[in-house]
């Protein structure tokens, strides 16, 4: 869609999410309508086109008068969950829930080796001069999710996906966190 397709499309369809209000901003309607029909389709021909870690990935720019965010993103959260159970079943029909579950069993394995790192030091730091994640407020997430990992404390997808970090100069390196995170999601997704 041209920008003036998606200046129509808003105008013509009713919103299928809260919209905000005042100078808060919100995600583009037609951006956000789009993609979830196109995931819908996807879904329902059970297309490979999308999965779990394209709706992961899925951004939308932000404009006044848009959808809320929190709305979008917990209807995000229940498409990948979705998609996730989905992939789950299909890899499980296809070669059997041996090798789903050695699976996941592996990606936490790489994800405990890399958390087992020293406080202060589990992932690359940007520069002096350059922000990133605080890192006291990664530490304590990924403490958590060790917990669950290793002894089985209670860690959702909805929790890891709504994590948000301060920033600050010399922080942990976003790329890497975020990285670990949705690995750690798919796990989740995975064993559920």
């Amino acid at each position: 869609m041209t920008d003036n397709q998606l200046d129509e499309h808003e105008t013509q369809t009713p919103p299928a999410f809260a919209l905000t209000s005042g100078r808060t901003r919100g995600y583009h309607r037609a951006a956000v309508d789009t993609f979830l029909a196109s995931a819908r389709r996807a879904f329902e021909t059970g297309g490979d086109e999308l999965g779990a870690d394209d709706v992961r990935a899925a951004s939308f720019p932000l404009v006044k008068g848009g959808y809320v965010v929190a709305d979008v993103d917990a209807a995000l959260g229940r498409v990948e969950d979705a998609f996730a159970a989905r992939e789950r079943e299909r890899v499980v029909r296809e070669q059997g829930a041996g090798a789903w579950v050695e699976q996941a069993r592996s990606d936490a394995q790489l994800i405990l080796d890399h958390l087992a790192r020293p406080r202060r030091h589990r992932f690359a730091r940007t520069g002096v001069l350059t922000f990133g994640y605080r890192i006291d407020e990664v530490d304590h997430v990924s403490t958590r999710i060790v917990r669950y990992l290793r002894d089985g404390d209670a860690l959702t997808a909805e929790q890891l996906r709504s994590a948000a970090f301060r920033m600050q100069r010399g922080g942990y390196r976003e790329e890497q966190v975020d990285a670990l995170l949705d690995a750690t999601i798919d796990v989740i997704l995975a064993v559920r």
